[in-house]
């Protein structure tokens, strides 16, 4: 019955086990296609921007000489920051020759009505592309205008890939020209499409790279042309700059709240770098591939949602285990009752055995205790010069050694010294002052039971010496205690003896301290007796610090 009943148990609690493991795999794949779902939205987003790029290349390419107004009215009906927020704006970038920068500083006059200089003055490139156009006109946005964006190397790189390939291209982390004026900065990155004059031929198709450019002489009235070997003949670039914050938050928007972290980095791996983190990533975080042009990005995405994920399995985990535990209760009751009556049994045979070694005990305890007053009035008054000495000598031994019991028996202190219980008795003993000065060792605590072992073993451990050994007069006496790792160990040494004690056979009084020992104090002992030498050593364990 008892096995059958186990058996149903563990047949409902492995079922249990599955079900809520299945409930918690099923929440991760729902979170997984959620976290795919905002991969694709970012993709989506960025995808748009481009759309808006080639849109203006377009236009650029129609009317070169009306592109300011133009794109301005674009742009205007077309409204980006409306439609598809994250987008700082657009931009265009002019071919230059490098250290001629009076053609795009007259078209900088024309689109924006004053004098703007293209900066940096100097450049180690034998083209420039300077920035003569950024909408929708800002008072932030107005600091990139004049910036030769081909003087930068991060920037570099995209631009040639895009003249390159043909295709838009994203630039690594930079800070972006207008975040000069920002008050609060962060890290951005931009997309550049190129513009490709209108009479080229494409470039033989071996080509691998792009070698530093060089300008090509044009009429006055027609736009700058860079060429390099390999490559399509370029006028500009139509790029848009991104500040990362600003874009995944137009992005995700209200979903962020639904998120308990997410990350984004510009690559692939630990070591990219981290360009947006909102909340925190726990151990479950999805991740998932962004398109940036002609780069690949990564995101992380915490939900934490722990009730969603882990309150339904553990719910069933939980009912499972109620039923798991309902369906063995009545065999472990019925097995408790068992256990119950065996226990008791055990008990009343224990108590029983108790009670006759404490009889026994009392008896002899009476007899040495008689005994050992006896010893103690002859060893005072030999010690006294006077009755009257020896009544104060032995009144006050006598209120010691009922001290010491009164203590032990009512358990009038949490923890007893070790030191003070060996002096105690050691005093009471007769042994002399300087002697006792010697006794010395670590601070160790005994507990009642600790402290009732050891007091009754060492009252019998002078009894006998007092009736037989070094306390009685023949001999002398070295107690000390020591502490070696976990364990203290307490040795008693009588040298100089008449005789070697037999130590072979125990008395009933020896029995008893040994019992005490081991089950009081879960220790051992150990006596050896020879050449006229009584050695006894007690071990137990450190009961540490107690308060």
């Amino acid at each position: 019955m008892g096995l059958l009943v186990r058996f149903v148990g563990l047949v409902i609690l492995i079922a249990t086990l599955i079900a809520a493991a299945a409930s918690f795999f099923y929440n991760q794949a729902q979170e997984a296609d959620q976290a795919s779902r905002v991969a694709m939205q970012v993709n989506m987003r960025l995808r748009d921007h481009v759309g808006v790029l080639e849109g203006v290349r377009a236009l650029y390419q129609s009317d070169t000489a009306a592109s300011g107004p133009g794109i301005r009215a674009y742009l205007a009906a077309l409204q980006p920051n409306v439609h598809s927020p994250g987008m700082e704006g657009v931009g265009i970038a002019a071919a230059m020759r490098a250290g001629a920068p009076a053609g795009l500083e007259a078209q900088l006059r024309t689109n924006y009505g004053r004098d703007i200089q293209i900066w940096p003055t100097t450049t180690n490139q034998p083209i420039s592309f300077g920035v003569v156009l950024v909408e929708p006109y800002t008072p932030r946005r107005n600091v990139a205008l004049g910036f030769d964006m081909y003087s930068e190397p991060v920037r570099r790189e995209a631009m040639r890939r895009a003249w390159q390939t043909g295709r838009p291209a994203a630039s690594g982390i930079v800070h972006l020209a207008q975040e000069r004026a920002a008050q609060h900065k962060q890290p951005g990155f931009l997309i550049y499409v190129p513009v490709y004059a209108r009479a080229a031929t494409p470039p033989p198709a071996a080509s691998k790279s792009v070698p530093p450019a060089t300008p090509t002489d044009a009429p006055t009235d027609a736009p700058t042309v860079a060429t390099a070997p390999g490559a399509r003949p370029i006028e500009a670039f139509v790029y848009a700059p991104f500040r990362t914050h600003d874009l995944m938050t137009a992005v995700l928007g209200e979903q962020l709240k639904t998120m308990d972290g997410v990350e984004v980095r510009a690559g692939q791996g630990p070591s990219a770098p981290l360009v947006f983190r909102h909340g925190r990533i726990g151990w479950d975080s999805h991740e998932q591939k962004l398109r940036v042009a002609d780069r690949q990005w990564t995101i992380r995405i915490s939900y934490g949602r722990f009730i969603d994920r882990l309150g339904r399995p553990l719910g069933i985990l939980l009912f499972g285990i109620a039923l798991a535990v309902l369906a063995t209760q009545l065999h472990r009751l019925q097995r408790r009752r068992i256990d119950a009556a065996q226990a008791l049994a055990e008990e009343q045979a224990r108590h029983a055995e108790d009670r006759e070694l404490m009889m026994g005990e009392m008896a002899h305890r009476m007899k040495n205790a008689f005994a050992r007053i006896g010893a103690l009035a002859r060893i005072t008054l030999r010690e006294s010069d006077s009755l009257a000495d020896f009544e104060t000598k032995f009144d006050g031994r006598m209120r010691a050694l009922s001290d010491a019991k009164q203590m032990l028996v009512t358990g009038a202190h949490d923890t007893v010294d070790l030191g003070q219980i060996l002096r105690r008795e050691l005093e009471l003993g007769g042994l002399a002052a300087d002697q006792l000065a010697a006794v010395t060792g670590p601070d160790v605590r005994l507990d009642d039971e600790g402290a009732q072992a050891l007091s009754l073993a060492v009252h019998e451990f002078v009894t006998n010496s007092i009736k037989y050994g070094a306390l009685g007069g023949t001999g002398d006496l070295q107690v000390r205690w020591t502490r070696e790792s976990d364990d203290v160990e307490l040795r008693w040494v009588e040298a100089g003896l008449a005789a070697a004690p037999d130590v072979a056979n125990e008395s009933f009084g020896t029995r008893f301290i040994r019992s005490l020992i081991e089950r009081q104090l879960k220790g051992s002992w150990m006596r050896e007796a020879s050449d006229n030498r009584l050695t006894i050593v007690i071990r137990w364990p450190d009961q540490g610090p107690m308060s």
